[in-house]
């Protein structure tokens, strides 16, 4: 079945104003109406999957049975090599229930330097994201997106949010919090699945 979200309300499964922002300037100009769980005081449901896809399909199923509105969802995070792929699905976890992502950002890196990632080749990363469109009737589509690079430190950068101070994305030298909304959303994670969202609803 064809589907299209142009000229659609959409309803945005997340209470994080730096991810509703940067959904808003992707979605906005393809005529897209956005309103936010968090705009809606929706409860946030508790994350109780192993995998983005499974923690994306609770957040957009809450809000759908909430709402009856198209929802999107996603759920993202950062993998570092050198720690297995921590933290990954676990990525808001390590900053605690107060969010704070510095204590988050020093964990990453504690643990970097226990294990000897001292170089940029040990010390490589990327952010995933997994999205999700529930449709009313129960359809759903999913796109991934990844963004490679690697962990740098001290944290540089006045932008973004999350782990951007401290992650380089593959062919920069700058942050995702040194860059623009603009240039980041021209390579990240969330903006390449992002990317293949709007290629088949839009």
């Amino acid at each position: 079945m064809t589907r299209s979200l142009r000229g659609q309300k959409l309803l945005i499964a997340t209470h994080n104003k730096g991810k509703l922002e940067e959904f808003r300037e992707l979605l906005g100009p393809h005529g897209v109406e956005v309103v936010s769980a968090g705009e809606l005081k929706l409860p946030e449901p508790e994350e109780t999957e192993d995998s983005f896809i499974g923690n994306a399909r609770i957040k957009a199923k809450s809000a759908m049975a909430a709402t009856g509105i198209i929802t999107l969802a996603d759920d993202s995070g950062l993998s570092v090599n050198a720690l297995d792929g921590a933290p990954g699905v676990y990525t808001a976890d390590w900053a605690g229930p107060s969010r704070d992502w510095m204590m988050a950002m020093r964990t990453v890196e504690e643990k970097l330097q226990a294990a000897g990632a001292t170089t940029p080749e040990k010390r490589s990363a990327q952010f995933n994201c997994t999205l999700i469109v529930l449709w009313p009737d129960g359809e759903e589509r999913i796109y991934v997106g990844k963004a490679p690079g690697h962990l740098t430190w001290p944290p540089v950068g006045a932008f973004g949010h999350g782990y951007d101070p401290v992650f380089v994305p593959e062919g920069s030298k700058l942050s995702f919090a040194q860059m623009s909304h603009e240039e980041k959303n021209r390579i990240s994670h969330r903006a390449r699945a992002l990317e293949l969202l709007l290629k088949d609803l839009l």
